[in-house]
């Protein structure tokens, strides 16, 4: 089945298409037909477009809305310049979304009906910065592909709906739960579980005998406790703001600051929100860049002293879940490092787990320089490290062939 999986964003559309089938998904050779982006939409866009096997393509074009930005990437995947093994519309069988927030109400991926549609309108106030995109890119698919082409929506949060009360409630009146749904949900769902799932396949585990803490460390970056093959614990909350200091996120603050620096600096509530999400964390410290790369040059080659405060900072808040992760599992057979600063920093990595041998963490570094996927920990290290490529899309296609089909959703 030939699946279009679609991320969509306030001004961006990011695609891949997949082929993939009970048989692919038992043998894990799920085939990739092309991948690319579409940025600034609403005006002078920037395209990039890849066919599996060909060189990346890069244009700018004009593209109104999101439906015109659909229309644009089916287009050219049945052109005959594109170099993808698709003709025509009809062989596109169904659209993947990734569905940011789905409340407590999806509990795992869903096919989109009128009725799933008007309940992720329900959820916009919990994710206003994301759920009215995502409808936007399912009514987009709609329009282009027509009704007949099903879509599926598979949720960040559906991976996190096993958390317990003890994980998933704040100690704050339990009325505010009750009334409008304020608990921890979690992000980053669907790569926590993928790679979850990626660490079974690798070492022949069952579900039943995982026990592992999964790091996705990118622009945005969360922590996840899992035993069993579920989540237990996860360090992003009501938003993606809570947890982990991110690129531009603050991660965990005293909420009594807000308070403080609003009546200091004059700021309102929605001030204080874009000074949260969007000009704290990495970006906040060092006043220089959200891009780890960036930091850690600046740090080695110019001795930036900011911007080795950010690493810093970065790394401890990570070391710091991962102590009281292993406290509350009562310890875990591996840590697994994934996302884009997880699977390319190898400094950042030999940060996070060094002074850890108390907790039978030991790095090899040699291992540790040279790893894509794979094992990164010391011979005798009781605690096993990987780093294990993430894979979303590739788990949204498969998670909507199963829905479409009807075959049986993984736990």
């Amino acid at each position: 089945m030939r699946i279009l999986v679609l991320n969509v964003g306030s001004s961006s559309i990011k695609f891949q298409l997949i082929d993939t089938d009970e048989a692919a998904i038992a043998a894990a050779n799920d085939r990739r037909l092309a991948r690319g982006q579409i940025e600034r939409i609403g005006g002078e866009a920037i395209v990039t477009l890849e066919a599996t096997g060909a060189a990346p393509t890069k244009s700018a074009v004009a593209i109104r809305d999101h439906t015109a930005a659909v229309e644009y990437v089916i287009g050219w995947l049945v052109s005959e310049d594109s170099g993808v093994p698709v003709s025509r519309v009809g062989e596109i069988e169904a659209v993947g979304h990734r569905v940011v927030h789905g409340g407590e109400r999806f509990q795992h991926s869903m096919l989109v009906t009128d009725e799933v549609r008007r309940g992720l309108e329900d959820l916009i106030e919990l994710a206003p910065l994301h759920n009215p995109h995502n409808l936007r890119g399912i009514a987009a698919a709609r329009a282009v592909l027509g009704p007949d082409v099903p879509q599926v929506a598979v949720f960040d949060t559906a991976f996190h709906q096993s958390l317990p009360e003890t994980a998933y409630l704040y100690a704050i009146p339990y009325q505010l739960y009750r009334r409008y749904g304020v608990r921890r949900y979690g992000f980053h769902g669907t790569s926590h579980r993928y790679v979850a799932y990626r660490y079974r396949q690798l070492t022949g585990k069952s579900r039943e005998e995982t026990k592992i803490i999964t790091f996705h460390l990118g622009n945005g970056a969360s922590a996840c406790a899992i035993v069993g093959g579920h989540s237990v614990d996860t360090s992003m909350g009501f938003t993606p703001l809570e947890g982990l200091v991110m690129g531009t996120r603050s991660g965990d603050i005293d909420p009594a600051i807000l308070d403080f620096v609003g009546a200091k600096e004059g700021m309102s509530l929605g001030e204080l929100d874009v000074m949260l999400n969007k000009q704290s964390g990495l970006l906040g410290i060092s006043g220089l860049t959200a891009d780890m790369r960036e930091l850690l040059t600046e740090a080695a080659e110019n001795g930036d002293r900011r911007a080795r405060l950010a690493i810093e900072i970065f790394c401890q808040r990570v070391k710091k879940y991962l102590g009281a992760y292993l406290a509350e599992m009562n310890g875990a057979d591996a840590v697994v490092f994934t996302g884009g600063i997880g699977e390319h920093a190898v400094e950042i990595r030999r940060r996070i787990c060094e002074g850890l041998d108390w907790l039978g963490i030991q790095l090899d570094d040699e291992r540790n320089a040279s790893a894509t996927e794979g094992r990164i920990e010391r011979d005798g290290s009781r605690v096993e490290l990987w780093v294990i490529p993430t894979d979303e899309e590739l788990l949204i296609a498969r998670d909507t062939w199963r829905v479409v089909t009807g075959a049986e959703l993984p736990g």
